[in-house]
């Protein structure tokens, strides 16, 4: 197994769809890439990869979670491990593994043994809790409905904006290329697409007929479709595609930090309240013998200490009194929607992302 810790913009998986509809594949298929992902992790201490008690006392667990939070997820089984052999006595060694939340909930689904979860978006979950891997009522279990943290979906363009992008109506000019990822893999794009859609639900006061066009014309642009959302920003940041990525706000700010000088970061005039999710994921947790350690590991996650940790990582704070330590990083005057515009998320999947609909029919047409 590969013990390593986060490199910059690495992205082990690069299963992409390029305009026209068709995959392009480096290395493995989508399903393939699905299973194998799940294999591969990053190790917090230096305990074997299963999810148990070593004869030493100590306890590995695995957090299962999507693209973009490698790099926080580091910082915080740090943080955590410590906190919680101060304060029990006993160690623990987190494993990790990475990938477009669509993906990373199906790898659990067939058998990942994940204690818990922390992915893009909640239908993620209740798809594993269907299954009877997670109790019913996990978003309760946690504060602000299990979403410690959130995050919102901009613009990253090369530096001095040569086309000019300001807003999502500048996305549909001819000579812009976008790159976002795939909502069929992908949780951070469906928050994209939801923000897109949402936008021109205000531009066309609400005539799907319009709306459609509008979104049609976007996704027409798209040239690539990576499978998670780092994957996109390893597309437009490294290997130079694209003219602008659609891409979460945390993993925008990261892009800056990384390669100062070379993109700006453009925030749209309305966007979306993008929520990620967590939890326990209860069968395995308990066949394990990790329940305590997973809850604690979740609900270290609303500490002051993990709290202030999510804003350096670039995610917004739920605790809205460190959110607005945070002003300078943050644009928190920025116009919202959220998940219950369209109805809650299970709603949402149905009339946009499930099989046949709409994102399918706007994809399919160009």
């Amino acid at each position: 197994m590969e013990k390593k810790k986060s490199q910059k913009h690495r992205h082990l998986f690069k299963n992409r769809r390029v305009k026209g509809g068709h995959f392009f594949k480096t290395g493995m298929t989508v399903s393939a890439a699905a299973i194998l992902i799940a294999l591969t992790f990053t190790v917090t201490g230096c305990g074997s990869s299963d999810s148990s008690s070593a004869d030493d006392g100590t306890v590995t667990i695995t957090n299962v979670s999507y693209d973009p939070t490698r790099e926080f997820y580091t910082a915080y089984n740090d943080l955590f491990t410590s906190y919680y052999e101060e304060e029990t006595g006993t160690s623990v060694d987190i494993v990790q593994s990475h990938g477009g939340s669509g993906s990373q909930a199906r790898s659990v689904i067939e058998g990942s043994d994940a204690d818990v979860v922390t992915l893009a978006l909640a239908h993620d979950i209740t798809l594993i809790e269907e299954e009877g891997l997670i109790d019913e009522g996990w978003m309760d279990e946690f504060d602000s409905n299990s979403s410690p943290y959130t995050s919102t979906i901009v613009f990253l363009v090369r530096e001095g904006n040569e086309k000019d992008i300001q807003d999502w109506d500048d996305l549909l000019n001819d000579d812009v290329d976008i790159i976002t990822p795939d909502p069929k893999s992908s949780g951070g794009a469906c928050w994209n697409f939801l923000a897109a859609w949402h936008y021109a639900d205000l531009a066309y006061d609400g005539d799907e007929s319009k709306i459609k066009t509008f979104v049609s014309d976007l996704y027409d642009n798209v040239t690539v479709m990576d499978s998670g959302a780092r994957g996109a920003t390893t597309t437009f940041v490294e290997n130079g595609q694209g003219d602008v990525l659609i891409a979460w706000e945390n993993e925008a700010l990261l892009a800056l930090e990384e390669y100062p000088g070379e993109f700006e970061m453009i925030t749209p005039s309305v966007s979306i309240k993008a929520e990620p999710s967590v939890a326990v994921v209860d069968e395995n947790a308990e066949e394990n013998g990790t329940q305590d350690v997973a809850s604690a590991y979740l609900e270290y996650l609303y500490s002051d200490e993990a709290q202030q940790l999510i804003g350096e990582n670039y995610y917004r704070p739920s605790n809205e009194d460190i959110l607005s330590t945070f002003s300078d990083t943050f644009d928190l005057s920025v116009q919202l929607c959220t998940i219950d515009d369209f109805g809650g998320w299970d709603q949402a999947y149905e009339d946009f992302f499930q099989d046949g609909a709409i994102f399918d029919e706007i994809y399919n047409s160009n």
